[in-house]
């Protein structure tokens, strides 16, 4: 539901069918991405006599962690990166373009702050540049990011 926000705003009614789900299982989890903060009403708008929310992500709004359960926060956001990005494995157009990578390495303090900051740098554009689902000249693309300092070996 964030990823179809980001690129368009939409109606619980628009998300379900873009999502293949209910509309009351749509407005129900928009309500929760909102009370947590992650989503915006975008405007409302009239429909068959009655209203509808139209809603888009706060993709760039750093939300405030509670400091004792920030850690645990950030795992379970991690964890549920893995789980949706191991599904979006399925979907991937094989024989394109892409890029993998994993590194578990030491390098100087300099060059991590270069790496988070071209990282952060690509995932403000990929979102940035989002576009509603199917828009013409456009193409559906992933970009999951996990990078983070690790534990020194003892």
């Amino acid at each position: 539901m964030l990823s179809l926000l980001t690129g368009a705003e939409l109606s619980a009614a628009e998300v379900a069918r873009e999502l293949g789900i209910t509309q009351a299982n749509a407005s129900y989890h928009l309500r929760l991405l909102r009370t947590a903060g992650l989503l915006e009403e975008a405007g409302r708008e009239k429909v068959n006599g009655g209203t509808a929310k139209r809603y888009r992500a706060l993709w760039d709004r750093q939300q405030p962690r509670d400091p004792d359960h920030a850690d645990a926060d950030a795992e379970a956001e991690i964890r549920a990166m893995f789980e949706v990005g191991a599904s979006r494995l399925g979907q991937r157009r094989w024989g394109t373009p892409g890029h993998y990578t994993d590194a578990a390495l030491w390098v100087e303090p300099e060059v991590w702050d270069q790496v988070l900051e071209r990282l952060t740098e690509a995932s403000r554009l990929m979102h940035e540049s989002a576009r509603p689902p199917r828009t013409e000249g456009t193409l559906r693309a992933n970009l999951s990011v996990f990078a983070f300092r690790l534990e020194e070996d003892r």
